[in-house]
């Protein structure tokens, strides 16, 4: 194998790699149009690619005129990367190959709050049983967790709706453990991710993701790059002022915050001192001696008319909210996920018509709205290609494809794409 003597040389590998994995240049000339290298090089740097596992020769493809080409194809299973999620009350595991599919999962309801500890090490058994399961091991980590994070460093920032949780590192929990990178970060900006990835339709415009759930947050892909912002606080919007109401008190602080109002916690604390008006939520009530956001959202979608008309207040407060956002960020689709779509058809439909009734006209012209569609599996799916963009950035393919396996690279990885 030709080895790879210096940064640039490892910048121009991973290029072309990333070329024929996401498509847009699949054959040898293609790759030398589409980069202006010579010939010689790319048959090199394509050759050792294909000596390292991850990319062979096809098909022919269609001539044009002259001596066809090989079609070269991405190994997407040469390795497989794992995937978490760590809700407030619930936490997802998965393996997937190295084009995002989710090969295997592992789903446990889990409260998270004050157990930082506990809750990583549940992760981490998950992620045995998948590995025996699988017979796999992990080239990276992606993980998404309910809280601001610190995407340079993976810690958390004071997450509202962790407690306990505060400068926490998930990477540096797991990096103890095993030696391959780890690449965390909010789990809506990951739900955004996977439905760019893989969402119905996929049409590659700028998607705005608005999770409705617990807490209320969104997350923004434009051109496939989640945008986190100066510090990694972007899409935070559970926590904009909606109300000048002083008894609205969040679990941040602050008063009057959309989540305070229109979350299933929010909505829980106001709807129990109401009970009374419910047999429904009165018997849950009476049962177990609290409410649950899913007693809520059950009750809504049976036709409680307290849960429905509750919810669907929300559901409007939340979509005038989003309608603001859509007006200055102008994403061409907006999906709305979270537990709220378990309440039914008639939440989605809420949703659109107040995005689409506060919208400006220029803002809502070709404005997709629409519910998530990877069955709940948009932020693990999200989790797995965080991990798969950042191993095969140009920046780091060069660091482990002489190994073929970036297993044992995981420092300089972090380092490479930390600069």
């Amino acid at each position: 194998m030709t080895a790879i003597t210096s940064p640039q040389e490892a910048f121009i590998h991973g290029r072309l790699i990333n070329l024929v994995r996401t498509g847009r240049a699949v054959t040898r000339p293609a790759l030398e149009q589409e980069t202006g290298l010579g010939r010689k090089l790319v048959a090199q740097r394509v050759q050792q690619a294909i000596d390292a596992g991850l990319l062979e020769d096809g098909e022919l493809a269609p001539s044009a005129g002259g001596r066809p080409s090989r079609l070269l194809r991405f190994r997407s299973e040469a390795g497989h990367v794992y995937a978490g999620m760590i809700g407030a009350t619930e936490m997802t595991a998965a393996v997937a190959t190295l084009d995002g599919t989710l090969i295997a999962s592992l789903h446990e309801d889990w409260n998270a709050a004050e157990r930082p500890e506990e809750t990583l090490e549940l992760l981490d058994a998950l992620f045995v049983r998948l590995a025996r399961k699988t017979r796999t091991e992990p080239w990276a980590f992606g993980i998404g967790v309910a809280g601001p994070v610190d995407f340079a460093t993976g810690r958390l920032v004071d997450p509202p709706i962790m407690p306990g949780w505060d400068g926490c590192s998930v990477r540096a929990w797991l990096r103890d453990r095993y030696d391959a990178p780890v690449w965390v970060d909010n789990d809506v900006n990951l739900m955004a991710l996977g439905e760019w990835h893989k969402g119905t339709p996929r049409d590659g415009r700028d998607l705005l993701y608005v999770f409705v759930d617990e807490g209320v947050g969104a997350g923004l892909v434009s051109k496939g790059t989640v945008f986190r912002g100066d510090t990694g606080a972007a899409g935070d919007i559970g926590h904009i002022q909606v109300t000048d109401d002083p008894s609205v008190v969040c679990r941040c602080g602050q008063t009057g915050c959309l989540e305070a109002v229109t979350g299933g916690w929010g909505l829980v604390h106001r709807l129990t001192a109401r009970a009374a008006e419910s047999p429904v939520l009165a018997a849950r009530l009476a049962q177990r001696g609290h409410l649950t956001s899913q007693d809520v959202g059950l009750a809504a979608r049976d036709g409680d008319p307290l849960a429905s008309a509750e919810t669907l207040r929300g559901t409007r407060v939340i979509g005038t909210t989003v309608a603001g956002v859509v007006n200055f960020l102008n994403p061409g689709t907006v999906v709305l996920g979270g537990g709220a779509l378990r309440v039914g058809e008639s939440v989605v439909r809420a949703f659109e018509e107040t995005v689409r009734g506060r919208a400006t006209k220029l803002a809502r012209q070709r404005l997709t709205v629409r519910p998530a569609s990877l069955d709940f599996r948009e932020g693990v799916t999200g989790a797995a290609i965080l991990a798969i963009e950042q191993l095969f950035a140009p920046e780091s393919v060069g660091i482990w494809i002489e190994d073929g396996s970036p297993v044992g690279h995981a420092a300089p990885l972090q380092r490479a794409l930390a600069m």
